[in-house]
């Protein structure tokens, strides 16, 4: 362990180094607007922050989406008052109010501020961390105060940074009320007893059911409760092979005894599995990370898209989950060994909890919807999220298609009929215009 810190901090500080020879936007004036300010800060925490998932015990998808909502949240509320067109989240999102303000006509750095919040946020959300991850948290935060605090007189360091720690820990009070705090400690409880019945969800492994009660969880924006939110019921369950549950079951069975080199690799690319990855929320997250790299974004950009696509994670599995545990559909892999063969195992594992909707579509249809507004249509770009894990860049001609193909992705895995994946989708747009609507200037 202590090898592995001294090497994070090694790495950290050679970041440091390797900045020192780039344009500084340290040589800006303290109150400079956070547009002017380069965005690179943000981008290393989250990079972190999908090692944090990873390698934490307990973060399954939706455990580690409401971090990165979180995150997103009070990145964005320690630098918007340095962003004149745009406006504190305060009243704006679900139970939250008296966000700290900074203090009229005084001086503040706002990198600083964001620095000390998100590595406030992180502390306090993933408090359950190695002691060498937390301290990975430390050395970066170590490694941006020494970029910036040689350019401010000590108040003014001071200042920010307590801001940036005070909003961290005024938006962690606040994730405490929404019913999933510490929900990396709870993500199979015992006191939820699965219904019985024809057509309904049984385990298909050794876990019991995985977050349960998810879907009650408040939301960032008011739609959890909207009739218009819901998907449509799923086909009723049959066995007769003219049924179209049937005809959904066997078209899931002939695509994976079918299965092409492309739709095989689809489905591991998207596949995004807990522990072994930083989970689907953590993948468009990444996407939007890379995006804006490539795009050099600013500080205040930076801001908004962690903001905007994190609130789509969150809203996207509190949304979906309340639809899975409310249909308690069963997996392709219950139905098609009861009705078509008995042998078949698809080629992704079934995880444990019910099949509609599906989650990844979810997600990945809001995450779609938002980054399309903030970048555009037809933004093609190329999806590095797994190199490290061998497995090849996508290029993908537009954000819409990178929800489609992840949505698909689960019917060539085995594990989702098509109904869940295409009304996934469609309660996925539907969460990111809703997201889209939020007025934020």
């Amino acid at each position: 362990m202590k090898k592995f810190l001294s090497n994070c901090i090694i790495a950290c500080f050679s970041f440091a180094l390797l900045l020192s020879g780039c344009k500084k936007d340290s040589d800006l004036p303290s109150s400079a607007e956070v547009a002017t300010f380069e965005a690179d800060l943000a981008h290393a925490y989250y990079q972190l922050e999908f090692r944090l998932i990873r390698q934490t015990s307990g973060f399954s998808p939706p455990v580690a989406s409401r971090a990165l909502g979180y995150t997103g949240v009070a990145f964005y509320e320690s630098v918007v008052s340095g962003m004149p067109s745009y406006k504190s989240l305060s009243g704006k999102l679900n139970g939250l109010s008296d966000v700290p303000q900074p203090m009229k006509d005084t001086e503040y750095h706002w990198a600083i501020s964001a620095n000390h919040s998100l590595a406030t946020i992180l502390k306090n959300l993933f408090a359950n961390a190695s002691a060498a991850n937390l301290a990975a948290i430390d050395s970066i935060k170590a490694v941006y105060n020494a970029r910036y605090q040689a350019t401010v007189s000590q108040d003014v360091f001071n200042r920010s940074a307590n801001y940036g720690e005070q909003v961290a820990n005024k938006i962690f009070d606040w994730s405490k009320t929404d019913g999933g705090h510490e929900g990396y400690l709870k993500n199979f409880p015992t006191s939820y007893v699965p219904p019985v019945g024809e057509g309904l969800w049984v385990k298909t492994g050794a876990s019991t059911a995985l977050q349960p009660y998810w879907g009650e969880n408040r939301t960032f924006l008011a739609i959890n409760a909207s009739p218009s939110l819901l998907p449509l019921s799923p086909p009723i369950f049959s066995t007769d092979p003219s049924s179209p549950f049937y005809r959904e079951g066997k078209e899931v069975y002939d695509v994976s005894k079918n299965l092409t080199a492309s739709q095989r690799e689809i489905a591991l690319f998207w596949a995004d599995d807990a522990g072994k990855t930083f989970t689907p929320p953590g993948h468009s997250i990444s996407i939007t990370r890379q995006v804006l790299i490539g795009k050099k974004s600013t500080m205040e950009a930076a801001a908004v898209a962690y903001l905007k696509v994190g609130i789509a994670v969150v809203d996207a599995f509190i949304c979906g989950w309340k639809c899975k545990y409310k249909y308690n559909l069963m997996r392709p892999v219950t139905y098609v060994q009861k009705a078509i063969d008995p042998t078949w195992t698809p080629l992704l594992d079934t995880p444990p909890f019910p099949e509609y909707i599906s989650g990844h579509s979810v997600q990945s249809g809001a995450s779609a919807e938002v980054l399309t507004n903030l970048f555009g249509d037809n933004f093609q770009f190329v999806d590095n999220t797994h190199v490290d894990r061998g497995l090849a860049p996508r290029t993908l001609s537009s954000f819409y298609a990178f929800a489609q193909e992840a949505a698909i992705s689960r019917l060539y895995g085995g594990i989702h009929f098509r109904s869940g994946n295409e009304e996934g989708l469609k309660l996925g747009t539907r969460i990111g215009k809703n997201i889209n609507d939020l007025i934020l200037k």
